[in-house]
């Protein structure tokens, strides 16, 4: 197999970075949700060495992530543990959740599942922090975010751009009360939300 590669996590991942090192400066562990093709766990894992980051994604993509470790190996990156948002999430209890452009290709059940995950796994003060794009007051950020919509719809229905606000319910009803919005490239955002209870 040929090892994965994404051009806009080449793209985003130093702008990423330089979030993440504010909102998981004083944490140990975090689980990422849906690793994808492992580029952002091998640069975060390098860069963020105070920390264990744990990837994880559905069993079928596990062999890509392995390949993208086995290039760039970290002593505090580990394997991928097999995560579906609609079963029972393979850890404990972890201080910090990171998940990048997974909201938006999954459906909006699956999307409330991650956020119970969430509830579950996420300490007490821990930090979620989610990338991708999303609507605010049911509009598109860019022309461009409309027409990936739409071509997102047109693989698969439930799939699409979320709703800000629904995102805010959702978490609020988990202890989670967002606390940075941060403009990103490629009119995305970065979500940072803390656990209350």
């Amino acid at each position: 197999m040929q090892k994965p590669y994404s051009q806009a996590c080449e793209n985003n991942k130093s702008y990423i970075l330089n979030i993440l090192k504010g909102a998981f400066s004083t944490h140990s562990n975090v689980l990422e949700v849906g690793s994808g093709t492992g580029q952002h766990a091998v640069h975060f894992a390098k860069n963020l060495t105070h920390l264990t980051w744990q990837t994880s994604d559905l069993i079928e993509n596990h062999q890509g992530i392995n390949l993208c470790i086995d290039d760039e190996p970290s002593d505090n990156l580990k394997r991928p543990l097999p995560l579906d948002f609609s079963k029972p999430w393979p850890v404990e209890i972890v201080d910090g959740i990171f998940t990048a452009n997974t909201l938006h290709i999954v459906s909006e059940a699956l999307v409330v599942s991650f956020l119970k995950g969430v509830g579950r796994h996420l300490e007490n003060n821990g930090t979620l922090c989610i990338y991708g794009p999303f609507k605010y007051n049911g509009e598109f950020t860019s022309p461009s975010n409309a027409q990936f919509d739409l071509w997102l719809k047109n693989i698969d229905s439930n799939r699409g751009i979320r709703d800000i606000e629904s995102i805010l319910s959702l978490a609020k009803k988990e202890g989670l009360l967002l606390i940075n919005d941060f403009d990103m490239p490629a009119n995305n955002q970065l979500l940072v939300f803390k656990k209350s209870f």
